[in-house]
């Protein structure tokens, strides 16, 4: 009998993939443990090994197929003694017999395609419990939609498709039709979650359409959930690193030219550092919200976000409250190389307790960080640019460096976000502290 071979979910938030490549060919004996196809998610191109051992009797979802829903079949194995056999398609349900219009009705206005009937319960229309909430919430009619689940339900997706497409909203009842057919109204805006759609405003001589990867669709779902279900508020101060600067540059002196111990320490090294640090002095920062409880970690799992051509990934630095400037200075470096090439492991981008985004290098002052959840804070770092201060009464010349910290509001107050930037402070500025 076949064993079939699913698309596996290949870290916890995964609901599709791309199918990038096959390793293996039909006809081929495969083993456990073989690497059968590369898939492509969000975040990285990861292998898929097998579980089975057999012959690759068939491939059902080719190489190059995007979009493929997770424990979707994608191939099937057999035993080398039994015949291929693939799983029939499903027969479509087909839709119910229209009903005639009585010859005294007006005209319907002429439609691209015909569009089929949606599937009711009684007066209900049929669909999945999170398509009716988003449809409630986008005012989407469900009636005006063809559902794609089983029995012709309506799902999530058919509801993410009407908003993009301009589904109209509810009507009011009718009344009395008037003597004479009213003009056709124009058609609806397209609209993308309730704006309009900007390709209404431009004529297609005018831009070029890039479709969304995965990795896009995941940033922006994300962050939307980050600024529309988590309270931000922030919290700004000012770091004089001439000490930092300093220490850098006499550590990274003392490096070996090369091997196992080589390291060339930057300032964002040091601020992973600090903030592993603060994080475990003041424990109520490095925590988590969940529905019922507070989860207060017991590590700094502390993020860096990587900027990559084709989006945003923010590695992870586990454990760093336990490890030294040389070492996290190394991890940093393998992880962005691993996340420009799409090889990071799900483990290695999942699971942090804190991030950092550090846009100075590009000659940015200060911004404002939105939090990656289930972070509850993200820290901004800005350039270090010399500035004239007051010291000792007298104006003088400092390198300073603004920081801004975005605080979640259900675990973060400002008395507590105020200390943990004081005590990162006391780091940056005092980085002798940081060896202690």
């Amino acid at each position: 009998m076949p064993v079939d071979i699913l698309m596996p979910a290949l870290s916890p938030t995964m609901e599709e993939g791309n199918l990038a490549k096959w390793l293996v060919k039909e006809g081929d004996r495969i083993k456990a443990g073989d690497v059968i196809a590369e898939i492509e998610t969000d975040k990285a191109t990861m292998e898929v090994e097998a579980v089975d051992e057999g012959v690759l009797s068939k491939i059902l979802v080719a190489a190059g197929t995007q979009g493929v829903k997770v424990n979707t079949i994608i191939a099937q194995v057999t035993g080398e003694d039994e015949p291929a056999r693939a799983k029939p398609a499903p027969v479509p349900t087909a839709a119910p017999a229209a009903t005639p219009a009585p010859k005294a009705a007006p005209a319907a206005a002429s439609v691209s395609a015909p569009v089929a009937a949606p599937v009711h319960t009684g007066n209900r229309v049929a669909a999945s419990p999170l398509a009716r909430r988003m449809a409630e919430q986008a005012k989407v009619d469900l009636s005006a939609i063809t559902g794609t689940g089983p029995g012709g339900r309506i799902v999530k997706a058919d509801i993410e498709r009407a908003m993009a497409g301009g589904t109209p909203r509810p009507v009011a009842a009718k009344t009395t039709a008037p003597a004479a057919a009213p003009a056709a109204a124009p058609a609806a805006a397209p609209v993308s979650g309730g704006l309009p759609d900007s390709r209404i405003f431009f004529a297609e001589s005018d831009y070029e359409a890039i479709p969304h990867d995965n990795m896009r669709k995941a940033i922006a779902k994300r962050l939307t959930i980050a600024k529309r279900d988590i309270p931000h508020f922030y919290l700004t101060v000012d770091c004089a690193i001439d000490a930092l600067l300093d220490m850098r540059k006499e550590l990274n002196a003392k490096s070996p030219k090369d091997g196992a111990g080589a390291f060339k320490l930057s300032v964002n090294d040091f601020i992973v550092r600090a903030s592993a640090l603060a994080l475990m002095k003041v424990p109520g920062v490095n925590a988590s919200w969940t529905d019922t409880h507070i989860l207060r970690h017991k590590h700094a799992h502390v993020g860096v976000a990587v900027a990559l051509d084709f989006g945003l990934i923010t590695p992870i630095v586990a454990r760093a409250d336990t490890k030294g400037l040389a070492e996290i200075s190394n991890e940093v470096k393998q992880l962005a190389e691993r996340a420009k090439a799409k090889k990071l492991k799900p483990q290695e981008y999942e699971g942090g307790t804190f991030a950092i985004s550090n846009l100075g290098m590009m000659g940015i002052r200060d911004f404002t960080a939105v939090i990656n959840p289930p972070h509850s804070a993200i820290l901004a770092i800005g350039a270090g640019e010399e500035r004239a201060v007051i010291k000792n009464g007298a104006v003088a010349k400092a390198t300073m460096m603004t920081v801004r910290l975005s605080c979640d509001h259900r675990v973060i107050d400002g008395a507590l976000g105020a200390e943990w930037l004081r005590v990162f402070k006391g780091f940056i500025e005092d980085p002798v502290t940081m060896m202690l």
